[in-house]
């Protein structure tokens, strides 16, 4: 039929079948028909067979040989639609994609009957409650074990406590009215860890509108199944996990979603550039899910170094969003001070009478957040120096923010819309005195469609307060538009595009059609505009034309169109048309 090895079709099949609402019982036949070792004969059956390939064009390629395979997108997903084996469930023995996969099956329980947006609403905090229920459960019998004594074994030595009747297991024993059991539970969690308070409790479970009392038993069912203690699930993958449920609530929520979910591939090539250390104070001013100082922790992580000598410091505007920050850091068992407020209007970390002062500033604000000029005008903190930004757009408010929170060797990079790097008028004149104070050191552009609320490319700022001397007075930029794996509908950065991206900027050389050191002499010229492709030739080079070669070939098919012209009048002729 197809130049397509059996298995391959029947793994594009099971892809096409999940990506989607269009589902064709006749692809569900063909499906089970190679799976059981035979193959469709009938034409409309190749038919459908070549739709399928055209419309799962992400997930399949053709090799030089003419033969269909998956790609590495396919293969990814292919990994995401296999069944978990109940049995693996059961036993804890999950790897961490397939853990992953059961705790996102928590969405099929509420489709339906729950609105997309909330979803993570109702999931993230019942996971969390299950792990803290499973980890207290799990200490409290090892601390009786050792002390024999059961008041010490419930109070003590636990990093949060499980007031009596609180446990999951007390809640799956209730036969009505869960939903008012399961909020008075997390109350009383909440008021006896203090740390806890707005964040085990900030969902109401009672909603009937929201979540019926089946779905909401389903749903306590589903995460039964696990067990999420220390012993079976590392906080590592767990804290994984539970980023893999952000990133895939972001995804559908569309616009919404790249307001706390930046993605992992490029917060990973901010961390690598900006190298938090041990002893280091990282600052994300828009924490959202907390994604940035959880990558900073596992850089040093990866480095061989006590990433436990990390101090991570974040603050968000939005209520649930820091709920989902602060679930987050503790899933992943780390600590970090993360604080609601809104950032520009009320900055949270102070320290003597001002801002409190970081080695590392990392963000991904809004862009073009408007409404924040009389904020900005009735600073009481001396953060704008450098100038009121427009009403229509607060991008060189957070950059000047992030400034003032630096200490005097302090580094920072930032995510904005590419328009904050080549837009004139007061963002211009902004711009140009930061410039002038040579505080910025390297502008990255990025791709189109790798973020979740647009399609806009972005860019990543890196700023220093203290250049080394070869890089004073100097801009490198990097064009890195143009290096993505394309997805169905969106871009990916992949590893070796991450680490082009990092090499480039530690190596701080000149790279043809991709990177180059600009003086700040050239940017004055160029009016401090910062647009990567004024100073990065990305176009290919001309073709070299031989004009010798091309007149020689335009004469020698004139000759050939003479000759045919006379076969073609003699032919004419012979036929009696003149």
């Amino acid at each position: 039929m197809i130049n397509m090895a059996r298995k391959t079709i029947i793994d594009t099949l099971v892809l096409y079948l999940g990506s989607g609402p269009k589902r064709f019982t006749e692809v569900k036949i063909y499906l089970e028909s190679f799976r059981k070792g035979e193959t469709p004969t009938k034409s409309y059956a190749k038919g459908t067979i070549q739709r399928v390939l055209e419309r799962a064009s992400e997930y399949i390629e053709k090799t030089s040989r003419g033969l269909y395979q998956l790609t590495e997108s396919g293969k990814r997903r292919l990994g995401e639609l296999q069944e978990v084996s109940p049995e693996k469930v059961k036993a804890g023995k999950l790897t961490p994609q397939e853990l992953e996969r059961y705790l996102w099956k928590a969405a099929d329980i509420l489709r339906g009957a729950v609105e997309a947006p909330d979803y993570k609403h109702f999931i993230l905090p019942m996971l969390f409650y299950k792990r803290l229920s499973d980890v207290y459960k799990e200490e409290y019998e090892e601390l009786l074990k050792k002390y024999h004594n059961k008041e010490i074994a419930r109070k003590k030595f636990h990093r949060f406590v499980i007031p009596e009747g609180c446990l999951w297991e007390d809640i799956r024993k209730v036969g009505k009215n869960v939903g008012e059991k399961l909020n008075d539970a997390l109350s009383k969690i909440a008021k006896t860890n203090p740390e806890l308070e707005g964040v085990v409790n900030r969902v109401d479970f009672n909603d009937r509108e929201k979540l019926s009392e089946g779905r909401l038993i389903k749903l306590i069912e589903h995460f039964s199944t696990l067990k999420l203690g220390n012993k079976n699930v590392d906080p590592d993958i767990l804290g994984r996990a539970y980023e893999y449920l952000i990133k895939q609530f972001a995804l559908a929520e569309a616009r919404k979603g790249g307001e706390f979910y930046t993605p992992r591939e490029v917060v990973r090539a901010m961390v690598e550039i900006l190298g938090p250390d041990e002893g280091s104070e990282v600052y994300d001013s828009c924490v959202g899910s907390g994604g940035m100082l959880i990558e900073s922790y596992y850089h040093l992580v990866r480095k061989g170094k006590n990433a436990r000598n990390l101090f991570l410091y974040g603050q968000e505007s939005t209520l649930f969003t820091w709920a989902i920050a602060k679930m987050n850091v503790i899933l992943h068992n780390l600590e970090a001070e993360i604080r609601h407020g809104d950032t520009l209007d009320d900055p949270k970390f102070l320290e003597s009478g001002g801002l409190k002062k970081f080695d590392i500033g990392i963000t991904n604000p809004m862009w073009n957040q408007d409404g924040y000029r009389d904020v900005i005008e009735n600073d009481k903190f001396g953060r704008f120096v450098y100038g009121t930004p427009p009403n229509s757009s607060a991008d060189w408010g957070w950059i000047q923010h992030m400034l003032a929170s630096l200490g005097g060797k302090g580094r920072m990079g930032i995510v904005l819309d590419q328009g904050s790097i080549f837009r004139g008028g007061t963002e211009g004149e902004i711009r140009k005195k930061v410039i002038e104070e040579d505080l910025i050191e390297c502008v990255v552009v990025l791709p189109e469609k790798l973020f979740y609320n647009t399609g806009a490319p972005g860019c990543i700022i890196f700023l220093n307060k203290s250049k080394p001397r070869e890089r004073k007075s100097k801009v490198l930029f990097i064009h890195a538009a143009n290096d993505f794996e394309k997805l169905k509908n969106m871009n990916r950065l992949r590893d070796e595009d991450i680490e082009r991206i990092v090499k480039t900027y530690k190596d701080f050389k000149d790279v043809k059609k991709y990177a180059r050191i600009v003086s700040l002499e050239e940017i004055r010229k160029n009016e401090y505009n910062l647009g990567v492709a004024r100073y990065v030739d990305v176009f290919g080079e001309e073709e070299k034309v031989d004009v010798k070669k091309v007149w020689q070939e335009l004469n020698s098919l004139e000759k050939e169109r003479r000759k045919i012209d006379g076969k073609v009048r003699e032919n004419l002729k012979e036929l009696g048309v003149r």
